[in-house]
């Protein structure tokens, strides 16, 4: 028995070493060159302190989704103005990149009202999930910032960019990984502050002040959290470092000119019955159980647009200038052949590298850079398919429409 109390006790001994290094190294000092701060944050203060209500939402990938900076920021948020009464929208949804984030920002974000603070986060998502040219990660994140200043052009808007191994790598050797450099130019365009969490997590694992363990990797542990948390809390806590003026009125932000003309800023999505079924798709809940591959739970109660018979086609009337899809693609996901008001019919491969054990859900763009207007879509299943994959079939969730 003696010895087994020892034990305990190292045990609770060694325990309290590592809470207390953790702390430690998420409380250490911040480079203040990894807070890029644009925006006074005059607008949400007025309404947090005078009006004493505020509307905070957050979107991006797992890495919002889970329980992580987003509600560490949340407690913030209620410690510093104790008599507001928040309201948090959590939008976060794993393996989801900023150009699905542009296409469900109306319903998922902007549909619950106006919002006086947005935090958005996509630089991992579109790197390691969506494996975004430029172009891409431009155009999703671009579109996001245009509708949310579009919808409340009072709204106060932070970006912030977390980490995986290789852009970690990337970082270390001086260099800037792509979607990040993509969004901070975005950022800048638009006059809106990043808090630069990856630099900061390179800069100190590379000084040997933290490792990549303690850290907690891509989907970082309560230390990880805790120093973005820390960094937002740190800009805040220097635009409003002196007292609100009696005089201050909200600013008016202006959208400038577009970085890229085929941004997303009109994206929405479009309901799968809204489309003509010519023959072979149905549209309802697939039977998830005859269907090999995980399944994440908010995704089996959907209703969908469905077809997995070679040939199988229907098609969509919509206006705008960019169509999407966003599905589940699992271990059979297809190739859809789509034509554009009655041009020739163009493969999309639905099958994702993660779609061997998972009904993964992406947004696959079926064409982009159209005259903007009305124009017809025809999808048929092709008898073509990915060589990994099982099938021919699609489940579309929603149409992506700008």
């Amino acid at each position: 028995m003696p010895t087994l109390i020892r034990r305990l006790c190292l045990s609770t001994i060694l325990l309290s070493l590592a809470l207390v290094s953790t702390t430690l190294m998420a409380a250490e000092s911040i480079n203040p060159k990894n807070i890029e701060a644009r925006e006074p944050y005059l607008n949400c203060r007025i309404k947090f302190e005078r009006e004493r209500k505020g509307h905070v939402a957050f979107m991006g990938g797992s890495i919002t989704e889970m329980n992580g900076y987003r509600p560490m920021v949340c407690d913030d948020l209620k410690k510093r103005f104790p008599q507001t009464e928040f309201t948090f929208t959590d939008a976060g949804i794993s393996s989801t990149c900023s150009t699905t984030g542009a296409f469900r920002l109306k319903s998922d974000v902007l549909s619950k009202g106006p919002v006086d603070l947005f935090f958005v986060e996509f630089a991992v998502n579109d790197d390691q999930d969506a494996g975004h040219a430029r172009r891409e990660c431009i155009r999703g994140l671009e579109g996001i910032i245009r509708q949310c200043r579009t919808h409340n052009p009072q709204m106060d808007i932070v970006v912030t960019f977390f980490v995986n191994e290789g852009m970690l790598s990337q970082l270390q050797t001086g260099k800037t990984p792509l979607s990040m450099g993509a969004h901070s130019e975005v950022a800048q365009h638009y006059g809106v502050s990043t808090i630069h969490l990856a630099r900061e997590v390179a800069e100190r694992i590379t000084a040997g002040r933290l490792t990549w363990k303690v850290y907690g990797g891509v989907h970082p542990a309560p230390a990880g959290n805790r120093i973005c948390a820390d960094m937002i809390e740190q800009m805040l806590s220097d635009a409003w470092s002196k007292q609100l003026s009696a005089d201050a009125k909200p600013l008016t932000f202006e959208l400038p000119k577009p970085l890229d003309a085929g941004n997303y800023g009109h994206g929405r999505f479009v309901s799968v019955k809204d489309a003509a079924i010519r023959n072979g798709w149905t549209v309802g809940i697939p039977d998830w159980q005859k269907l090999p591959g995980s399944k994440r739970p908010r995704f089996t109660s959907l209703e969908m647009l469905t077809a997995d018979d070679v040939g199988a086609e229907c098609s969509l009337k919509f206006k705008g200038q960019s169509l999407g899809v966003f599905v589940v693609a699992g271990p059979d996901a297809g190739i859809i052949s789509v034509s554009i008001d009655g041009g020739a019919f163009e493969p999309r491969d639905l099958y994702h590298n993660y779609s061997g054990g998972l009904h993964y859900p992406r947004t696959v763009m079926l064409a982009t850079d159209l005259a903007d207007g009305e124009h017809t879509a025809v999808l048929r299943i092709s008898d073509n398919k990915n060589a990994k994959s099982s099938g021919h079939a699609a489940r579309i969730m929603q149409f992506g429409v700008n």
